[in-house]
């Protein structure tokens, strides 16, 4: 039996209970407690202790757990990206999350921080950046492009070769038309339909 990898999840909210239910369906990780500031430490979030605020992140990042950012995206992203930059300064390690039960092409690249949640499609030659949200049923379709620190919102379709700048957050249910480039920290409301920009 493959021993699983201890993982501290930073942010207490709505977005962090929708992870520990991707992150426990991998079977890959054991979350070891949540960091929240606005938390008191010894509460639970779905049986998960909070053992402090970000404070506790360059002991941690001594020990051989790995780091995931818990914290939602919807128009602010600068708590994450500030978050990340704290944990890269620690020398902390990033988990990269994929569920179980979505579909990542083996020709496609996720990097590190990012998760992929249940029901996702990210295809064949498809890129994802660091620190990302690629949420529930949400479609990356071949050889798109998401920079650095995005939300990738529900069920939300960036069709084939659409770029996304860094820092973006594309709301529930926006569909793109191809080919088109998106610039960073674009916030685009969801059920919008990108024809052009």
């Amino acid at each position: 039996m493959t021993q699983k990898i201890p993982l501290i999840l930073i942010g207490g909210g709505g977005h962090c209970i929708s992870c520990i239910d991707v992150i426990e369906a991998t079977d890959k990780y054991q979350i070891t407690g949540i960091l929240d500031p606005n938390k008191t430490p010894g509460e639970t979030i779905l049986n998960y202790k909070v053992l402090g605020g970000d404070e506790k992140i360059p002991e941690l990042a001594k020990t051989s757990c790995e780091f995931l950012i818990t914290i939602g995206q919807i128009k602010n992203v600068i708590p994450r990206i500030e978050t990340f930059k704290m944990i890269q300064k620690h020398q902390g390690q990033f988990a990269t999350v994929i569920s179980p039960l979505a579909h990542v092409s083996p020709w496609a690249k996720i990097k590190q921080g990012t998760i992929v949640m249940h029901g996702a499609i990210v295809n064949a030659n498809a890129s994802v950046g660091e620190n990302c949200i690629i949420n529930t049923k949400s479609l990356i379709e071949h050889d798109a492009v998401v920079g650095n620190h995005c939300h990738i919102s529900t069920s939300a379709v960036l069709n084939g070769g659409v770029q996304v700048g860094d820092e973006t957050f594309i709301g529930s249910g926006t569909i793109t038309r191809e080919y088109l480039q998106i610039p960073a920290k674009s916030i685009i409301r969801a059920g919008s339909t990108l024809m052009k920009l």
